[in-house]
């Protein structure tokens, strides 16, 4: 019998696979989605030539992963659910949820000003009669420029200098872009500020706040800002455009929202089956509803920069990028991230109880793109009518 060739692909990789299908919470193992997930995560990997690939989905409340190389040079293990790697910019996506968490407790209002929240003994600046709010940060529509200037750091400690002292002196030059709410920007800064309001207002740091909000309640242990000790064995290493190793290096307090964290698959999987699930309890019900809400579309706005990595961006959310429906595709929320040699995507189409990811630990442009597009299509495929 001649096989395929796509079949005759997968037979190929076989031997570089690690397939992992997850705990599925009391449900039925879901085959096809476990197809779904090895058939495409493995001609992922063969098309990108990554040194190491992890590609995961949910359904229904059930899961699946596939890991696919080696983890870090020198190592012989293959990624799996325990594998730990930066998420990078998906953080957003958490410091978002700590706002909505707030806002329902009644503690923020998105419509707040900046400059009522953030605490610090400086003036913010305005352009055109508009005032900086939370939503503006968390939307990316601040005006804010993508980075703080800050001066250069060491290889072993490339974030340390952004720090609170260099963000006031940012906010000094009226750094504003454009006036605030008219345009969108992707904007680290915002979300760097958007963390400080959250620890000021919460009277705690952020890393507290969001560790009793969201990763606790949902049982995410493998979610940190800087990994333990006991978790250097499971450390995925990222690697340069030129292929090169690069180091694990500290995460500042600073950029802690902006792109602070540390994950799982296993832990991952997690949230997005809660993101995701259709018969949520009613606190559930009320958080999602505010954190998966479009506050800011794009008809209308002056221009958008930088936001449709993942597809082309409709509305934004808090933290999240949506995608509006159409004859290809449900409803999407995403949020891609890229940091220290690791490329992510996150994808959920929570109006029909699916999702998938990606994670490669090389900066490879061309294999990003190809794994927005795999994770987007597999969303698609699996949704159900």
């Amino acid at each position: 019998m001649r096989l395929s060739r796509s079949r005759r692909l997968m037979a190929i990789a076989l031997t570089a696979i690690a397939a992992v299908t997850l705990p599925s919470y009391g449900h039925a193992e879901d085959k096809l989605l476990t197809e779904a997930v090895q058939f495409n995560g493995t001609i992922l990997y063969l098309s990108t030539k990554v040194p190491g690939l992890i590609f995961g989905a949910v359904r229904n409340g059930e899961t699946a992963l596939a890991g696919f190389g080696k983890i870090a040079d020198g190592s012989e293990k293959v990624p799996d659910g325990d594998t730990m790697f930066r998420i990078a910019s998906v953080s957003k996506v958490f410091c978002g949820s700590v706002l909505s968490s707030l806002a329902i407790d009644g503690k923020v209002q998105l419509t707040d000003r900046l400059q009522d929240r953030l605490g610090w003994d400086v003036t913010l600046p305005e352009k055109d009669g508009r005032a900086l709010r939370l939503i503006d940060l968390v939307a990316q529509a601040s005006g804010l420029p993508r980075e703080v200037p800050v001066a250069e750091a060491p290889p072993s400690d490339p974030f340390s200098t952004n720090t609170k002292e260099a963000q006031i002196a940012a906010l000094k030059d009226n750094p504003l872009l454009f006036a605030p709410g008219t345009a969108v920007l992707y904007s680290n800064f915002g979300y760097d500020l958007l963390g400080a309001v959250l620890a000021n207002v919460s009277g705690k740091p952020y890393a507290e706040v969001l560790r009793e909000r969201v990763l606790d309640p949902l049982g995410m242990k493998d979610t940190v800002f800087n990994p333990r000790p006991e978790d250097e064995p499971r450390l995925m290493q990222g690697h340069n455009f030129d292929g090169s190793g690069m180091p694990i290096v500290p995460t500042s307090t600073a950029m802690e929202c902006a792109g602070g964290l540390y994950s799982t698959a296993n832990d991952l999987l997690r949230w997005m089956n809660w993101h995701v699930d259709n018969k949520p309890s009613a606190a559930d019900a009320e958080f999602r509803l505010l954190n998966h809400a479009a506050f800011l579309y794009r008809d209308g706005l002056a221009s958008v920069v930088g936001l449709d990595d993942g597809g082309p961006m409709d509305a934004m959310g808090l933290g999240w990028v949506i995608m509006l429906p159409n004859e290809h595709r449900p409803l999407i929320l995403q949020k891609s991230g890229g940091l220290q040699g690791m490329f992510l995507y996150v994808a959920i189409a929570p109006t029909r109880g699916v999702g998938a990811f990606f994670v490669m630990n090389e900066f490879n442009a061309a294999g990003f793109m190809a794994g927005v597009k795999t994770t987007n299509d597999l969303v698609a495929e699996i949704a159900p009518r």
